[in-house]
């Protein structure tokens, strides 16, 4: 094999294996993308903590209030869920791709204040002294319960108010109850055949079915809201609304990727050619990415990620017009392509470094998708300068030490005889 051969078999190879790369890689990183709110659907909601007689909401009480909201959407299993403040008193959840999303409403937006009252309506034992709570079913009546594990404080009152009771009133005094309220309303209101001096409770015979059992232990794991909220905006985007959405964007993306794969072949040719195959790279790079941070793919960041693929054409457009200008001042191929990128490289570094600027002052001060918006951008113009610089440096050299590519025409330049003879 002559040395020519070697560097076409060489530059083929390479030309290859980044398309088998995309063909390879590219499918399953789209498909395994999370999609947010309103590319799969699924419900926004707004709550509002709203002050009491006694007590005006705090930061702190709306640092609670999202831990108690995101602990009960854990519990419930609802997937990818977004919980953020907005301003001083507002918490924005958004759950995507749940089937129900009234019941998701009416089970976040829940109380789920727990107490235990003696007949005279004294409060011994709430929600904040339990460690655990679990649903099972009571092996001799087949019927749901809940059965609670108190903390330390709480093992210690209930103790304490068991032993009174029973030292105090005989078994038929119905002094010698303790109800159990959730909401402040009464679930059960078992007698107190003897002191419980280990901590541990059982809620039985209010539920329906073995469901509402489990919603209420998840509810008490997650713990009480630490003030009242009111729902003041819900929003359902139906999947229908997201697929189409989803629809649309793809077929957004793959016109446009398409258009800008021809403005190059068109009008830069060879260098066209080598700028759609870092392309491929630059969206592996950019997808694996995304998929490493778990991120959630909204409507924002597809519109981030095609402004960055816009970055990366623009900055092989600054590269080849400089390869072109190189070309045409009466330079060898291999020194134009060595100048190209020399020159361009301060223009495209300055005019990235401004737009990671916007992007970071977007990420710091933005919520949400916003936020989303200048990460897919900040990512997509890193894998920009590293395809641009590097990459497209390197396919570049390949082919410009093959003969059969050594054509300046193939690089969009017609020069004039006395400069061809300088080459």
């Amino acid at each position: 094999m002559t040395g020519g051969s070697k560097k076409t078999f060489r530059a083929v190879a390479v030309f290859l294996a980044i398309l088998a790369l995309g063909v390879g890689v590219l499918p399953p990183l789209i498909r395994s993308m999370k999609l947010g709110l309103d590319l799969r659907g699924g419900v926004h909601i707004v709550v509002e903590a709203k002050d009491t007689a006694d007590h005006q909401v705090t930061d702190e009480d709306m640092e609670a209030l999202r831990r108690v909201m995101s602990s009960r959407v854990d519990e419930l299993g609802l997937a990818e869920p977004l919980i953020q403040r907005e301003g001083s008193r507002r918490l924005i959840i958004e759950l995507a791709g749940i089937n129900d999303p009234e019941e998701a409403v009416k089970v976040i937006g829940k109380t789920a204040l727990l107490e235990f009252k003696t007949a005279d309506g004294q409060v011994v034992v709430s929600g904040k002294d339990l460690r655990d709570a679990k649903a099972i079913i009571d092996q001799q009546t087949n019927e749901p319960m809940v059965t609670l594990k108190f903390n330390d404080e709480g093992t210690k009152k209930f103790a304490e108010v068991t032993a009174e009771l029973v030292k105090q009133y005989s078994l038929n005094d119905p002094r010698r109850h303790i109800g159990i309220y959730l909401d402040n309303e009464l679930l059960t209101n078992p007698v107190v055949r003897e002191a419980i001096p280990n901590g541990e409770a059982v809620i039985s015979g209010g539920f329906a079915d073995f469901k509402e059992a489990a919603d209420l232990a998840a509810l008490l794991r997650g713990g009480a809201l630490p003030v009242p909220v009111e729902i003041e905006e819900r929003r359902a985007v139906g999947p229908t609304l997201g697929q189409d959405s989803l629809l649309k964007s793809r077929n957004a993306i793959v016109v446009g990727l398409i258009a800008i794969a021809l403005f190059m072949l068109i009008v830069y040719r060879l260098p066209g050619l080598v700028a759609d195959f870092s392309l491929i790279v630059y969206a592996v790079i950019v997808l694996a990415a995304l998929w490493a941070l778990k991120a959630t793919l909204t409507l924002p960041g597809i519109a981030g990620l095609l402004l960055s693929v816009s970055m990366a054409v623009d900055a092989n457009i600054i590269i080849y017009e400089r390869l072109k200008e190189e070309l045409r001042n009466g330079k060898t191929l291999r020194a134009a392509v060595e100048a190209g990128f020399t020159r361009a490289f301060a223009t495209i570094f300055d005019s990235n470094t401004t737009t990671v600027l916007a992007a970071v002052v977007l990420y710091f001060l933005g919520s949400g998708t916003i936020r989303g918006f200048a990460v897919t951008l900040v990512l997509g113009i890193a894998a920009s300068m590293f395809t641009a610089i590097t990459l497209t440096r390197f396919l570049l050299r390949l082919l410009v030490n093959i003969p059969a590519f050594q054509d300046v025409r193939l690089y969009g330049v017609r020069r004039e005889p006395s400069v061809e003879a300088e080459g």
